[in-house]
């Protein structure tokens, strides 16, 4: 026996139908399905282009008060539209996308200043809060502490 089920979303209805199958039960969705998946696509296309902006271009990474709710905010969008196209696009959640731009720019800018690096004026300027939560991701994306990654550097430019 089939029940119709009505969701609603922000932008259309979907009727979704449960259906008894010879495995067992299902869903079959029917309706204005691909009207609803090519507006819901739009929308997470929108949204991923502001978030590559907003990193990219804006380098909102950089505050180190930027949070779900904050980056949401600036985005145009909820927080679960956020995490979940930063999850879909990216293969990561919003942290880690956040700390591997921060990790990024920390490079950058040890690869510019080289020995005359202050790491502690680094974390700060690369929008971490903490010098232990900077070691970590520096650790989790490059695979080494960023003193060790330093002195490479140094000795890898000294090398040339």
């Amino acid at each position: 026996m089939k029940k119709p089920i009505q969701t609603q979303n922000q932008t259309s209805s979907v009727l979704l139908q449960k259906d008894r199958n010879p495995n067992g039960n299902g869903m079959v969705l029917t309706g204005k399905v691909g009207e609803d998946m090519a507006e819901r696509k739009k929308v997470e296309d929108d949204i991923y282009n502001s978030i590559v902006y907003q990193l990219e271009v804006k380098k909102i990474y950089l505050d180190p008060e930027l949070s779900l709710v904050k980056f949401s905010s600036i985005v145009g969008t909820n927080t679960t539209y956020l995490s979940n196209t930063v999850n879909r696009r990216f293969g990561m959640n919003l942290k880690t996308l956040v700390n591997r731009f921060r990790v990024g720019h920390a490079k950058g800018l040890m690869k510019e200043f080289g020995v005359h690096t202050d790491l502690g004026e680094l974390i700060r300027l690369c929008g971490f809060s903490s010098r232990s939560i900077f070691y970590a991701a520096f650790r989790r994306e490059v695979g080494m502490t960023p003193t060790r990654y330093l002195a490479k550097l140094v000795w890898d430019t000294n090398e040339r």
